[in-house]
């Protein structure tokens, strides 16, 4: 078999130019990620009647908490290692630049972010602006998990314009061949995860255009973690293993991390979908 019959992947990194700056295509689809999911939970809250002082705020907490705990959960899950055990490498986990042998410094931008520590660290930002706006924490999260999956789809979009995150080999029809990686055919797991998390976000719209009461009773929430996170333990099995220590693991380091976030998710979603019945019956 040929690899005429497979798809040849080997886009440029770089989008396009503003002046000297390059705009990387991952970058990109993080920002359009993140400004679909904006516009969203924008419309969710004018649809909830909700304050729009208590929106403004919000972006920026999101903001924030996913790259930051996307960075710190690659580093200190994948790669603890490398950026815990000299000085400078702990300040390229905080920084987007790397040091260089010759002791200069270079702008690489974010080269390693974990979606596990990036919602660890979306919970953790909501906590704050909850702390701050005084808003129902339950309603927050819903909102924020009716979005979330677009955002996951263009993030995993990026992962595949950055021929990174690469499937096992295989010899599926529609096989990719990352150029920049082998020359091996293999399972393309970024699209696999754009496609699910893209359908997911009209799952949880479905629900919401249904169900619009039960917003606040953490239905939502659960849902899109237990669905996020349930594809995404079966989908690692089509993967190939990210760092060295994952191999002979019997699950990896993306499934392990995953648990939790199932079984949280079924908790919220049972418990939610219990509460928004006995609303609906009231």
């Amino acid at each position: 078999m040929t690899h005429l019959l497979y798809i040849i992947w080997n886009p440029d990194l770089v989008a396009f130019h503003i002046g000297n700056l390059a705009i990387r295509w991952y970058g990109l689809c993080w920002f359009v990620g993140i400004l679909l999911a904006y516009f969203i939970v924008k419309w969710l809250y004018k649809d909830q009647k909700v304050k729009d002082e208590l929106f403004d705020p919000l972006f920026i907490y999101c903001f924030l908490g996913i790259l930051i705990g996307a960075r710190l959960g690659h580093c200190l899950f994948y790669e603890p290692g490398y950026y815990l055990t000299a000085w400078d490498h702990f300040i390229e986990m905080l920084i987007p630049w790397h040091h260089m042998a010759d002791g200069s410094w270079k702008f690489t931008g974010y080269e390693g972010l974990a979606s596990h520590g990036g919602t660890l660290g979306l919970i953790f930002a909501l906590w704050l602006y909850y702390r701050r706006t005084k808003m129902n924490l339950w309603h927050v999260l819903d909102d924020i998990a009716i979005a979330t999956p677009v955002t996951a789809c263009f993030i995993r979009l990026g992962n595949l314009m950055n021929s990174e995150i690469i499937g096992k080999a295989s010899n599926v029809a529609w096989a990719f061949i990352f150029e920049r990686v082998d020359q091996l055919p293999r399972h393309p797991g970024q699209l696999y995860e754009a496609i699910a998390y893209f359908l997911f976000f009209f799952v949880g719209w479905y629900f919401y255009k249904k169900h619009k009461s039960w917003v606040g009773t953490g239905f939502f929430f659960g849902l899109c973690l237990t669905l996020i996170f349930t594809f995404r333990f079966f989908i690692e099995y089509t993967k190939d293993i990210q760092v060295d220590f994952e191999s002979g693991m019997m699950f990896n380091m993306g499934q392990l991390l995953s648990v939790p976030f199932i079984i949280i998710g079924l908790v919220c979603l049972v418990r939610g979908a219990k509460k928004g019945k006995a609303k609906d019956i009231a």
